[in-house]
């Protein structure tokens, strides 16, 4: 294909496309910012570690409910109204958040937030790898979480820089301009009913499901991202709470620790989905991309060592002196290695999930399980890091989750195998 020979950039041409990636776009951005926002909501409302805990479990807890019969729906009905319809949903998240003024208020909009979220990625994922060409799927799937990564980078810097000079309420009108531009893009250029082809009449969703974890590969990933997942989301929703209550780092610099993950992520994630279409054996980039991650998560509070043996710098920028303690630097250092990790493993598992599915005529279903598993450890996962952290310190929260990441893996490793298709797929293709 001539557009897995000329790279990600080719892609872009495709209106289709640019549509599904200016969703992922508003999606990711939003994320990040309010990652942000959160460590200045612990900030300002002095909360504990098993209450900042639940700013993860609430987002995740409503996702955890409507993975399922979400990706049942996608496969089943019309695509382009669940993104218009997710797209919407978010909007009114942010105008939510400008009227917080409580830490219950808070946990509130991130169930909100969280349900939206899940209806634009798994939606946009399973459209993507729909219409994606089959010899370009990694390079579609790679460079659409490529967008993704970018977006989060500019979610950052972009979304840290507004909160920091700004303020909330600005920021979220912000947020709210690039969601409605994505809901445009959406409803003019994307086909309608792009999504799946399944009938409803030869299997039932819950017939779907037991065909899909009757395969070997989808067992091993489906248990590797339950585990993965705590040790992720530990790092997710901790380490700006962190920087933050631990060494005072602003919320610009906030954005700018996290940026040096998002790009290395943002720069490779292409790249290396093309590398596994030539390659092969994805499994081995799950493995690999995994063990990275632990070193980055492993390497987190480190930060609290820092002083004495990594100089600080102090920056003037927007008429306003910046400390940067050394504890910034090596939080930097970090996240840059999460992002190595997770281009590593993410544009594989997400081929390997489509391509399981699509033996089913169920991408969406397949893609849901992929991400009720990841659901399982978001929920559990901050409130025990959370309370870990109040239990002994933030050396043992951190290190537990990279221990979890490093069984996750170790059990990835034991449990995958690759099976022939289904007896049932060849038949259909000699029809």
């Amino acid at each position: 294909m001539a557009e897995s020979s000329g790279g990600s950039l080719r892609l872009f041409g495709n209106r289709e496309f640019l549509a599904l990636a200016s969703t992922a776009f508003a999606r990711s951005q939003a994320y990040s910012t309010i990652i942000i926002a959160l460590a200045l909501y612990a900030d300002a409302f002095d909360t504990t570690g098993t209450v900042e805990g639940l700013f993860g479990t609430a987002f995740a807890a409503v996702q955890l409910l409507i993975v399922l019969p979400l990706g049942r729906y996608i496969d089943l009905r019309n695509s382009k109204r669940l993104l218009l319809a997710g797209l919407v949903v978010n909007v009114g998240v942010f105008v939510g958040f400008m009227y917080v003024s409580t830490v219950e208020h808070v946990i509130l909009l991130r169930v909100v937030q969280g349900f939206g979220a899940s209806v634009l990625w798994i939606t946009g994922t399973t459209v993507v790898g729909e219409i994606s060409p089959d010899d370009s799927r990694g390079l579609w799937i790679g460079t659409y979480n490529q967008v993704g990564a970018f977006s989060s980078l500019f979610g950052d810097v972009f979304g840290g820089l507004l909160l920091f000079l700004y303020g909330f309420d600005l920021t979220y009108a912000v947020l709210s301009a690039f969601t409605i531009g994505a809901f445009v893009a959406v409803f003019g250029a994307l086909r309608d009913d792009p999504g799946g082809t399944a009938d409803p009449e030869e299997a039932t969703g819950l017939e779907t499901i037991r065909e899909l974890l009757g395969r070997r590969a989808i067992q091993a990933l489906v248990f590797f991202r339950g585990s993965f997942s705590v040790g992720k989301m530990a790092v997710i929703i901790f380490l700006p709470i962190y920087a933050r209550t631990g060494f005072g780092i602003n919320a610009f610099l906030i954005g700018g620790i996290m940026a040096g993950g998002k790009l290395t992520k943002a720069l490779t994630q292409g790249w290396v989905g093309d590398l596994t279409d030539r390659v092969g054996r994805r499994e081995r980039f799950v493995l690999a991309g995994a063990l990275v991650y632990a070193v980055g998560v492993a390497l987190i509070p480190l930060a609290g060592f820092a002083e004495g043996f990594v100089p600080g710098v102090t920056l003037a920028a927007f008429g306003e002196q910046m400390a940067l303690p050394g504890a910034f630097f090596v939080l930097f250092a970090a996240y840059a290695v999460l992002g190595i990790g997770d281009s590593l493993r993410l544009p594989a598992s997400m081929a390997l999930f489509v391509e399981e599915g699509e033996y089913f005529d169920a991408v969406g279903s397949s893609l849901s399980l992929r991400s009720i598993a990841w659901k399982v450890g978001q929920v559990g996962g901050p409130v025990l890091v959370g309370a870990i952290w109040d239990a002994t310190s933030v050396l043992v929260a951190f290190w537990t989750a990279a221990a979890f990441i490093v069984v996750s893996t170790g059990a990835f490793a034991y449990l995958f195998s690759t099976e022939a298709a289904p007896d049932h797929v060849a038949a259909t293709a000699d029809d």
